[in-house]
């Protein structure tokens, strides 16, 4: 069971995922997405998706669907762009619909980069300290 865009009809495993798809789409590209939530989810743009999502699932029936995710299933042979690629080139592209890059947009995005890239630091300084310490053992 899940949920299906009732735009573009992608399934999702939950509302909350629902929402978000709904939310970024409409962020990046503006479009039916935008258009939808604004007719069944008024104020969405300032709701986190744990608020969006049951507003969302009040609106879209469940569906059942097959899932497959991409860690259940062997052998990819295409590559998948991060989240940030994807937004960096929805807005060189100019996919945000009609609205407009603002400063807010701009700086969401540079503090969206900046962590992630932090992250990666993390996560690599993380995985040397692990590898010293297997070392000195």
């Amino acid at each position: 069971m899940g949920y299906e865009c009732p735009v573009c009809s992608v399934p999702h495993s939950d509302a909350e995922h629902l929402a978000n798809h709904l939310a970024f789409t409409a962020m990046l590209h503006g479009d039916e997405h935008e258009d939808w939530l604004a007719e069944h989810a008024p104020g969405w743009e300032s709701a986190n998706p744990e608020s969006l999502a049951p507003v969302v699932a009040d609106a879209v029936p469940e569906t059942e669907f097959e899932q497959v995710f991409e860690d259940t299933t062997e052998g990819h042979d295409h590559d998948h762009a991060s989240f940030e690629d994807a937004v960096a080139e929805g807005v060189r592209d100019g996919n945000r619909g009609s609205a407009s890059a603002t400063a807010d947009h701009d700086e969401v995005l540079q503090e969206a980069q900046e962590l992630t890239r932090r992250m990666h630091e993390d996560a690599e300084s993380d995985a040397e300290d692990e590898a010293s310490d297997t070392e000195s053992e």
